[in-house]
């Protein structure tokens, strides 16, 4: 959880005499009001001052304050943290809180998102790409590329959960490149791609305006997804984290960048963009069995350690990026990374590549290449069974909570007591009563 603002006070309280039961680390992101010499010492001399022990400092550039740096720290439990905090507070130009990790019977556990909106603290902590190009990528010497590239990430940068994506301006360029992989593509779906892609294309090109001569808007596709399965989508920068990206999927929520390919290279391209997103990933979030399948991949990856987000990320590479599935005796793609890309998308589909059943376990000890065609593919038998198989091997994953996720509140509940399951089963036994009653009168 983030807390910022005018509610601090009341809101510390509240987390601080919470965590205290649980021996939490609290992590604190603040950026002093000044940049004078002593700044920073000014500020931890608060944790001195009320014994609040500091197991971790770090500096980094600030994405809110321009031209100054924010600092990150994590206190040990004990002290008086709250009386630190205030004191933090109103010697900082801004200050937010995140319970980063508890200690439990099973060692520490990462902090992950438990609300909708707590996915606005790391979603602009991008690993690469954004408006910063590598020497090798196509576009690092075109200047013109480069402040698009910068547009894009100040629009994702500064979005925030409940606003509404910001129309994008694309410009002839762009929408040439667009309408050369868009015309490439749609020649191969009717053959290579899974019919329940094929039966959401068309309804994507009626109501998000799918066009040759058109990109796209992420609000549109949004808007749509969350009519069809509850699931939107919010612009990122460029690459997240593994476990950032998958708890986003906990929430059904998928990052997607805007920008697209440089035009000198219309059919490589050395990291996501707007054709491997809304035209790769975008079509089977509207699909109900892989919604589920998608959000079950991301509850799993709460809270788990980091040799299980590798082992879920393999899992998601091999599915959602890279997946092959078997419909009436055939070998369909669902995998973004093949029905964005036309030569791995015919390839993926010969005879060169060998392919397995996904089996998690399995899978998940797969290792693949990034920068070329995948020498292996996995082969589900249904988006069910892909669902039903992932959470299986959730349930071997080593966590002493479940992850419940509310789609009222849309939030993740944290199953840990007797009483909680009691009532999920109470709950449950009067669904199961009201589908009896409802047949019964059919």
């Amino acid at each position: 959880m983030v807390i910022t603002g005018n509610n601090i006070h009341d809101s510390v309280e509240r987390k601080l005499s919470f965590k205290s039961e649980d021996n939490a680390s609290i992590w604190l992101i603040f950026a002093p009001k000044t940049d004078a010499v002593g700044s920073l010492a000014s500020c931890l001399n608060f944790f001195t001052k009320h014994n609040v022990y500091l197991v971790h400092i770090e500096s980094r550039s600030s994405t809110r304050v321009q031209s100054k740096y924010e600092f990150v720290v994590e206190c040990a439990p004990g002290g008086d943290l709250k009386q630190a905090i205030q004191n933090l507070q109103q010697n900082s130009s801004y200050l937010n809180i995140i319970s980063r990790a508890y200690e439990n019977d099973l060692g520490t556990t990462p902090w992950f998102p438990q609300k909708i909106r707590d996915l606005d603290y790391f979603s602009n902590h991008i690993l690469s790409c954004g408006s910063e190009l590598n020497a090798d990528h196509p576009g690092f010497t075109d200047t013109n590329y480069r402040a698009r590239r910068k547009y894009f990430a100040d629009i994702a940068l500064k979005y925030k959960h409940g606003h509404p994506i910001p129309i994008v301006e694309y410009t002839d360029e762009e929408k040439k490149t667009w309408g050369i992989v868009f015309n490439q593509l749609i020649r191969l779906y009717p053959t290579h791609a899974c019919r329940e892609f094929n039966y959401i294309f068309p309804l994507l090109m009626q109501n998000c305006n799918y066009r040759e001569d058109n990109i796209p808007q992420l609000e549109d596709i949004s808007n749509f997804l969350k009519d069809s399965t509850g699931f939107t989508v919010r612009p990122v920068a460029g690459l997240l984290a593994s476990r950032d990206f998958l708890a986003g999927l906990a929430f059904r929520v998928y990052h997607s960048t805007q920008y697209i390919r440089h035009p000198s290279k219309p059919f490589y391209t050395p990291e996501p963009d707007i054709c491997h997103e809304v035209l790769g990933h975008v079509p089977l979030f509207a699909d109900p069995d892989f919604a589920a399948f998608s959000q079950q991949i991301g509850l799993a990856s709460l809270g788990v350690s980091d040799d299980y987000i590798m082992k879920l990320a393999t899992c998601y590479w091999f599915t959602v990026e890279f997946g092959l599935c078997r419909q009436k005796g055939k070998i369909k793609a669902y995998g973004a990374g093949l029905l964005s890309s036309y030569g791995e998308l015919e390839y993926c589909l010969s005879d060169k590549p060998e392919l397995r059943p996904f089996e998690p376990i399995k899978t998940g000890e797969q290792s693949y290449p990034i920068t070329e065609y995948q020498p292996v593919y996995y082969v589900a038998e249904s988006f069910e069974d892909a669902k039903n198989k992932i959470l299986e091997y959730s349930q071997t994953i080593p966590r002493d909570f479940t992850v419940q996720y509310n789609p009222y509140t849309q939030a993740v509940d944290l199953i840990t007591s007797k009483s909680q399951v009691e009532g999920l089963v109470k709950k449950i036994n009067n669904d199961v009563q009201l589908l009896q009653n409802t047949l019964k009168k059919l």
